[in-house]
């Protein structure tokens, strides 16, 4: 079996020294990308390891990524466990930095990063077993060409859906969209996409690429296919890196699960195989039910709302420790 490698992003919102250092470049702009809610721990971190360890012991290297803060119950002596600083990996013109798509871009240069790697955000855990080829069939990333179209409302987050729009801008100007699809029919065209086969069919006389469905899960990428973007628009990602926080000019990760896709560089991936999305407020029950009935091999846990965080922090914290009570490895 090829190597893969999982890479997870983790920030200690209450760091004293990381808070001098995002708050000596803040404007003190508050938005919903850059805002304190961005950055508040839930104390989930040990289950996501623990997760990983129950449903994925196949995995060859876990790369934590942090601005040099530790949790204090990690052991770092753990073999599989890589703890990698922004220092070590993102040119020095780019930090500090506090935009994490300049963190994502950036993953390719990991010191010993395997070619083919997921990454993870920190709140998408592991529920069920999964196999190597839930991320990776016949050495290509699992993912879905699912086009879509962008729709705005006045809850929608302006900032992401610019970011959105810059993304298809570089595949755009770098794919025709119907050469693509006859190069690769039956990854346009299959089943396996549902409803979404449908919205393909629909677009499919648009000349361009309008817009994807994004399942916000774990990401599969082969490390060369970031080579070949920061060669191909040195410019675009070199802009995007720069801002400390991110920014309407951002492209994001997404420009890179977009390269493989119309590149024909991927294994098909139906919508059900996906997980499911949470966002939190101050009433989870169908979370709850949810992890302790295990519904998905992933569950991604997004911040929201939440009024009383103590409260659903450590109803969180009780329900996880129902499926993974237990400590990992990688936990002293």
């Amino acid at each position: 079996m090829e190597k893969i490698d999982f890479v997870v992003l983790w920030v200690d919102g209450s760091d004293k020294k990381w808070l001098l250092d995002k708050n000596k470049y803040s404007d003190e702009k508050i938005d919903i990308v850059n805002g304190a809610k961005r950055y508040r721990d839930y104390d989930i971190l040990k289950y996501w390891f623990r997760g990983v360890e129950k449903y994925a012991s196949w995995v060859n290297k876990i790369h934590f990524v942090t601005y040099g803060h530790l949790p204090k119950w990690l052991n770092t002596s753990n073999p599989k466990l890589n703890v990698v600083k922004h220092s070590d990996f993102i040119p020095q013109k780019y930090l500090p930095t506090f935009n994490a798509n300049t963190i994502e871009l950036n993953l390719h240069r990991i010191k010993d990063l395997s070619e083919r790697f997921v990454y993870f955000n920190d709140d998408m855990l592991l529920l069920n077993k999964v196999d190597s080829d839930y991320f990776f069939k016949n050495g290509f990333p699992c993912d879905s060409w699912q086009e879509d179209i962008l729709v705005l409302d006045k809850t929608s987050d302006l900032n992401f859906y610019h970011m959105i729009v810059n993304d298809l801008k570089v595949i755009n100007s770098h794919f025709d969209k119907h050469k693509a699809i006859k190069k690769n029919f039956f990854k346009w065209f299959n089943f396996k996409y549902g409803k979404g086969l449908i919205k393909n069919l629909l677009l499919f006389n648009w000349k361009n690429i309008a817009g994807f469905h994004n399942y916000h899960m774990p990401s599969p990428f082969l490390k060369s296919t970031f080579n070949e973007v920061w060669s191909k628009e040195p410019d675009v990602l070199d802009e995007a890196c720069i801002t400390k926080f991110r920014s309407e000019n951002d492209v994001n990760q997404y420009v890179m699960s977009l390269w493989q896709i119309y590149s024909g560089n991927f294994s098909v991936k139906g919508h059900k195989e996906f997980g499911k999305i949470f966002t939190l407020s101050d009433s989870n029950d169908e979370l709850y039910n949810f992890i302790e009935n295990r519904g998905s091999e992933i569950v991604c846990i997004n911040d929201g709302d939440v009024f009383d965080f103590e409260k659903v922090k450590k109803e969180l914290k009780r329900s996880l420790d129902k499926i993974l009570p237990n400590k990992s490895s990688f936990e002293k």
